[in-house]
């Protein structure tokens, strides 16, 4: 658990260190770091309908993506493998795994730095686009390589990328806070 803990807060810290650069760059004077990136408190009308609708989204990302896995060839394997049979005792390392590891370092790139700059340049619209791409790259090109399937490489970059799309407009449109650049954490 603690070499688990120590690589979540590395792989963390590594995700916003580029962010961080151009923030030291471009706008220290201007806004906190945390709120640069987007981790702010957010607000939203409708929580409850809100919430529910991203219960709904991420179940359903959550049962495509464990079908597609379970498509792949043999031999090739998720991270989430390595915590298979530890049971209860690897409950706190799958914590730390999804939610430092995976979800703030993927949200602190992502949404908090690229979908963040590319909007206040080009808009939210391309922002998002941008950022969704990426990041359905990013989970699809290791998969498609892995398994050397075309198939492979477009549908896991297609479910994440869509997903992320989603999670974009969420944090910047969804539970916006009404100041560039608006958005929050969701680890969703």
């Amino acid at each position: 658990m603690l070499n688990e803990l120590i690589g979540s807060v590395i792989q963390a810290l590594l995700f916003a260190l580029i962010p961080f650069l151009v923030w030291l760059a471009s706008s220290r004077k201007k806004e906190n770091f945390f709120a640069w990136i987007g981790l702010k408190k957010p607000r939203c009308q409708t929580p409850k309908i809100t919430f529910g609708f991203t219960a709904a989204a991420a179940a359903a990302y959550i049962l495509a993506m464990a079908f597609c896995i379970r498509l792949l060839p043999e031999g090739v394997t998720t991270a989430g493998l390595q915590f298979a049979g530890q049971g209860a005792s690897g409950l706190l390392s799958v914590l730390f795994y999804a939610f430092v590891r995976t979800a703030l370092a993927e949200e602190i790139l992502f949404r908090g730095f690229l979908l963040k700059t590319v909007r206040k340049r080009f808009g939210f619209r391309t922002g998002n686009a941008a950022q969704a791409v990426l990041f359905g790259l990013m989970h699809g090109i290791p998969f498609g390589l892995a398994a050397k399937s075309l198939g492979a490489f477009l549908l896991l970059t297609a479910l994440p990328g869509l997903f992320g799309l989603f999670q974009g407009w969420l944090n910047e449109e969804r539970w916006a806070v009404p100041s560039f650049p608006a958005g929050c954490f969701m680890a969703v």
